[in-house]
């Protein structure tokens, strides 16, 4: 238990510090003014060009097949976990970071919700009122403030929008589990993300890094490579109910980087919304865990 419970510590800490090179090669506030501000797709380029080498790498070594079996639903995943993606370096752009992650902590109910219909999972009556719970957090942090100013509500809705879509390529992970090896469903991420953005730099323009910000670019796509390693790790060392919260360490690693590091003084309406989230999200897999327990032990009778 307690491997499993440090793989997911440092993988939250690797997302957080993805997270932070994110914002700071992105903010839109310039609380580093002598480093550039980059376009998303630009740093969606780099990260998916490093996963992608990475991928290929070990999808050679193990010989697997290079475009996997399930074809449908690895490009659902693709094209859904790179839409995703996007949307949610936009919302670090443009929202404090710490309200940016916790949002995107919301994308475990649209995965749950995405499987009534794709997977027959069945969902009790206290769950939708952790859903909706979850949900009110989110129409606080629309009305909340950072730093004495509104955060704009389009952006709110746009990480609400991300982490519908991570519902939809979650699902579609799912749908490739028995059919094909967990590296080919991490590779359709770059594999289509790759020519997307190449395809948008040459439309919106490419950036040159300068000095410093080739290193935070390159680390971006081997901090990613590291938290999806970790995550793996965790979850075959332990089961998944109890590894599962650790995961949303990650808000109280958001809410230090944004406070300290971008000066982000969020409202106490804004961290009501977050604690609502996180407690919404959190009872769901406590009690959707509780009811899997129990239909196994009466499956056994």
């Amino acid at each position: 238990m307690f491997k499993g419970v440090l793989y997911m510590l440092f993988s939250s800490l690797c997302f957080a510090i993805v997270n932070l090179m994110v914002k700071t090669l992105s903010d839109s506030t310039n609380v580093f003014p002598t480093i550039q501000n980059y376009p998303v797709h630009e740093l969606i380029l780099f990260r998916s060009l490093i996963s992608l080498a990475i991928c290929i790498a070990i999808v050679k070594h193990q010989k697997i097949k290079f475009f996997g079996n399930n074809k449908k639903w690895l490009l659902i995943r693709g094209v859904f976990g790179v839409t995703s993606l996007t949307l949610f370096f936009f919302t670090l752009k443009h929202l404090p970071i710490a309200i940016a992650t916790v949002v995107q902590y919301l994308s475990p109910i649209f995965t749950i919700i995405f499987a009534i219909y794709l997977h027959k999972e069945k969902v009790r009556p206290i769950q939708w009122i952790f859903f909706l719970v979850a949900l009110l957090g989110v129409a606080f942090i629309g009305n909340s403030k950072s730093q004495g100013l509104e955060i704009q509500l389009i952006w709110v809705l746009v990480g609400l929008c991300s982490a519908v879509l991570s519902g939809v390529s979650y699902n579609a992970i799912m749908k490739c589990r028995t059919t094909d090896a967990p590296i080919t469903v991490v590779m359709y991420f770059p594999l289509i993300a790759t020519p997307v953005m190449i395809i948008a730099c040459f439309f919106y323009g490419f950036l040159m890094p300068q000095g410093i910000e080739w290193l935070l670019l390159i680390l971006i796509g081997v901090f990613t490579q590291f938290a999806q390693l970790f995550m793996t790790k965790a979850f075959n060392s332990d089961a998944a109910a109890r590894i599962t919260p650790i995961k949303y360490i990650g808000a109280i690693y958001a809410v230090c980087i944004g406070y300290f590091i971008f000066d982000e003084d969020i409202s106490l309406i804004g961290t009501l919304g977050i604690a609502l989230i996180l407690i919404g999200v959190l009872l769901n897999t406590f009690f959707k865990q509780i009811f899997r327990n129990k239909k196994s032990r009466l499956s056994k009778v």
